[in-house]
């Protein structure tokens, strides 16, 4: 049947559905036409209902020619949302929540049907406050019967306000008004202006900043006269030295400028860049720099500082050498790392992003001296590392889609949608792997692999049952129960705070940990494959759901052999712990996990005698002052674990950069973290930086806040470093990623790598101030142009604007970015004075008191715009 015969039959289809008649979508012409013209569209009322909850209304709209019929029908509507929504039967449908962010709405014998043209609305309560456009998730579908699943078109986008109706009142922008209300403004030109005057302050020493290291060393003096690097300058290196001589003279020639190279060090060169290992200079991953008329000298304390001598050359020049050549500044830097462990942390568990921007990541983080890759592989959304013997846990655990049996893939996600081609779906084959390890290595970066246990364990509980049935069909009941993670007569009831009762690991079962010892092992054989060795194992261990494995016959049967320390459900997640700690032991590996998971309460560690392990590592990363949890941190570090920095309040990347609601991600642990407050963080005094409650309110006196003495740090050599996070629940593709990381990777590194003389003491905050006023302009003018060479997508600021009668002042936060203006509703832009002078506006958009602005790099990157009030 050719094109327009097939039109007409399904013409003629649908202009015979009587009114209201047929009650079930029979061909997929029919479900197709009703998702892809009809809309689903969704609002916050308001968020001051209680302390915690919202009220919204979802509304679905018939646009198309075919009509709800009445009663259930074969159909039923899935959506996707974070928050878990409730809610009464209302004009005969009903919503209910099914598994994770996953609703159902579906119709029930009341439900008088729906007619072309017709709308619907169901108000709904959700369990936690919704003020930003990503609290809402995309791709809600429609499925009917056998069917292939429909997505609703306009939910079918990124483009969020398709179908979130727009936040304009005080309810719905902010987040609370009981107990105490959301003292966080929501950021507006205006605020913006007066908050970025800070940092646009100050003369500006031009050269200064264009010979300015980052991160900055730890000692640095500048000679007079200049160096003229060029083409005739020759790399010599010791034969050590070859892979660091080699990415050198890669990134010289990436910017424009080709130089030879040899192994040995050839005095009688009379340009040249010598790369030595010295052990006289002091500390591990050290370096000194010189430059010299005719000589450039990097000494490493070993080849790692080599490496970060390197990295600090290639900081002092541009994006790209035009000329051929250009003048460094002569200078002798002495530096060490402050931290030995300067990480940052990425989730591409629940939403996966591919290989590339794994790898661009890697050769930022390598730019500005981080050392630590902390990839968080395993989540209750998706499993991303193919694990060989145990394909289950890609073939559907790396998979989300709509089938409710969860046989070929995991229940769909976090917008992904009803399809395996949806966002979000994933993984790092084992080759893919071994080419991150090998691709790291040679930039210095350990890559630490997380498999999260025994919560956050969903993907791989669900992809190892589909293994059992799949061996026990086969009639092979020991090879199907080998690797089960679950007890199948398991009771328990509990709900996690993303809303999964199904995602615990069962600690009781054998097979868990040999499934545990199976991946360290498979772990383990690809470091090797990739010329290194595994040597830090990370459990997760956090967030376990509150009534775990209580109702579980195989917990109750471990419970009766009396084994010490093992004597009641409480005991069985320290008993989980000191399993997989004697596991990596056996291999010689260091364990690390997230706070809670090596705690038994909110204030008491697990005893650290109870692991032979020489090193256990603990994230700390819940940091709620208010909650009396930020003291965590120390009291780790004095029970003898090793403590890395991770706190939410922070170093949390997957929060807003600022409070608005077109801003991507969460905000449990504070409103907003932009650039500055990462820079700002002082990781020497942990207390100084309680500056506000969750609320907004300013915390003058933690102490007294809450009513109990502070826990000293006793043991200041097991803070061990700092890393960032960035988790993914809202990050569905690599853009949206990097501009969540990006640019606050760049303070998260200088703190990591540099202890700033003002840090911890509010007296300085001048010093602060002038401190991030020099770092902001680094950042923009030299930094912010190679990330756009890397073809990273990092995030622009909206500028800030006033205006003053006919007179428009407008700045940025990162100052240098330029800034764009529109008279006529962004039909045209203008540049704004550079001198930042300010321009005269006059034209009919003043006398509508608004004037667009938005922030412009030198690429063409743009931010989002903003209006004048």
């Amino acid at each position: 049947m050719n094109i327009k015969l097939r039109r007409l039959a399904t013409l003629l289809l649908l202009s015979a559905c009587p009114p209201l008649a047929a009650t079930n979508f029979q061909q997929q012409s029919q479900l197709h036409s009703f998702a892809s013209q009809s809309r689903l569209e969704f609002a916050v009322v308001s968020n001051f209902v209680s302390n915690t909850g919202t009220t919204g209304r979802l509304k679905l709209s018939n646009l198309s020619q075919l009509p709800l019929g009445a009663g259930p029908g074969n159909w039923q509507i899935y959506l996707h949302s974070i928050r878990k929504l409730s809610a009464a039967e209302q004009f005969g449908l009903q919503l209910e929540h099914v598994q994770g962010d996953l609703h159902r709405l579906s119709a029930s014998h009341n439900f008088a049907g729906l007619q072309p043209g017709k709308t619907v609305e169901i108000q709904y309560s959700g369990n936690a406050h919704m003020v930003s456009y990503t609290d809402f998730m995309p791709r809600a579908f429609i499925v009917a019967s056998s069917l292939k699943p429909e997505i609703f078109a306009n939910t079918n986008t990124e483009e969020l306000s398709r179908f979130v109706a727009p936040f304009h009142r005080p309810e719905q922008l902010l987040r609370y008004q009981q107990p105490e209300p959301d003292l966080h403004p929501i950021a507006n030109a205006t605020s913006r202006y007066q908050q970025n005057l800070v940092v646009n302050a100050g003369s500006v020493d031009t050269q200064a900043l264009q010979d300015k290291i980052l991160p900055s060393p730890r000692e640095v003096s500048y000679q007079r006269g200049r160096t003229e690097l060029n083409a005739q300058w020759q790399i010599v290196y010791q034969g050590r030295l070859a892979g660091e001589a080699g990415y050198l003279q890669q990134q010289l020639k990436d910017k424009g400028l080709t130089l030879q190279s040899q192994a040995g060090v050839n005095e009688q060169l009379q340009q040249k860049i010598v790369l030595l290992v010295d052990a006289k200079v002091e500390s591990s991953e050290g370096y000194q720099l010189q430059i010299n008329d005719n000589s450039i000298v990097i000494r490493g304390h070993d080849n790692a500082g080599a490496f970060y001598g390197v990295q600090s050359l290639l900081s002092l020049l541009p994006a790209s050498i035009s000329a051929q050549k250009y003048p460094l500044p002569q200078l002798t830097a002495n530096d060490s790392p402050r931290f030995a462990w300067r990480g940052m942390h990425y989730d591409m568990a629940r939403n996966f992003h591919g290989k590339a921007v794994t790898l661009r990541l890697i050769e930022q983080m390598a730019r500005y001296k981080l050392n630590k890759l902390h990839l968080h592989l395993t989540e209750d959304e998706g499993w991303r590392l193919e694990i060989p013997g145990l394909p289950e846990l890609t073939d559907i655990g790396a998979h989300r889609c709509f089938d409710l049996t969860e046989q070929r893939c995991l229940l769909t996600q976090l917008g992904t949608g009803p399809h395996r081609t949806g966002s979000g779906n994933g993984y790092y084959s084992k080759q893919d792997f071994i080419e991150i390890l090998k691709f790291a290595a040679a930039r210095h970066i350990e890559v630490i692999p997380e498999i999260d246990m025994p919560a956050h364990a969903r993907a791989a509980v669900k992809a190892m049952e589909a293994r059992y049935h799949r061996l026990k069909k086969q009639g092979d009941e020991a090879a199907a129960r080998q690797y089960l993670l679950s007890d199948l007569a398991d009771k328990s009831s509990y709900l996690t705070v993303q809303n999964y009762n199904d995602n615990s690991v069962n600690v009781c079962l054998d097979s868990s940990y040999a499934f545990i010892d199976k991946v360290v092992y498979e772990l383990s054989q690809m470091y090797r494959e990739a010329g290194l060795s595994l040597s830090t194992y990370h459990m997760g261990g956090d967030e376990v759901g509150a009534g775990s494995w209580q109702g579980s016959p195989a917990c109750q049967a471990l419970i009766a052999k009396g084994l010490p320390g093992v004597a009641g459900v409480a005991d069985l997640k320290p008993y989980f712990v000191g399993k997989v700690a004697a596991i990596l032991q056996q291999r010689q590996l260091a364990l690390a996990g997230w706070e809670d998971g090596l705690m038994y309460d909110p204030i008491n560690p697990f005893n650290r005698a109870l692991f032979a392990n020489k090193t256990v590592i603990a994230n700390v990363w819940d940091n709620i002052w208010e909650w009396g949890v930020g003291d965590r941190a120390y009291r780790l570090a004095n029970a003898g674990y090793q403590v890395v920095l991770s706190h939410g309040t922070h170093l949390y990347f997957d929060h807003p950069n600022e409070a608005h609601p077109e801003e991507r991600g969460y905000y449990w642990a504070t409103r907003y973290t932009d650039a500055a407050r990462v820079f700002a963080y002082a990781p020497a005094d942990l207390y100084a930086n309680a500056d506000r409650t969750r609320t907004g309110r300013a915390i003058d006196d933690l102490e007294a806040l809450l009513g109990r003495a502070l826990p000293t740090l006793q043991k200041p050599e097991n803070i061990i470093g700092m890393q960032g996070q960035l988790w993914s629940e809202t990050v569905r593709t690599a853009e949206q990623l990097e501009q969540m990381i990006y640019p606050r990777l760049l303070p998260l590194a200088e703190r990591a790598w540099h202890q700033a003389s003002w840090e911890g003491k509010k007296a300085e905050q001048k010093r602060r101030d002038s401190d991030w006023q020099q770092f902001a302009r680094v950042m923009t003018k030299r930094e912010l142009p190679k990330l756009d060479k890397a073809g990273v997508a990092y995030y622009l600021p909206p500028p800030g604007a006033t205006l003053n009668g006919d007179l428009l002042l407008a700045n940025v936060a990162y100052p240098g970015l330029a800034i764009e203006y529109s008279l006529d509703q962004g039909q045209s832009w203008l540049a704004y004075p550079a001198n930042g002078e300010g321009v005269r506006v006059k034209s009919p958009a003043l006398s509508q008191g608004k004037v667009l602005l938005r922030t412009k790099s030198v690429s063409g990157k743009v931010s989002r715009i903003t209006e004048t009030e």
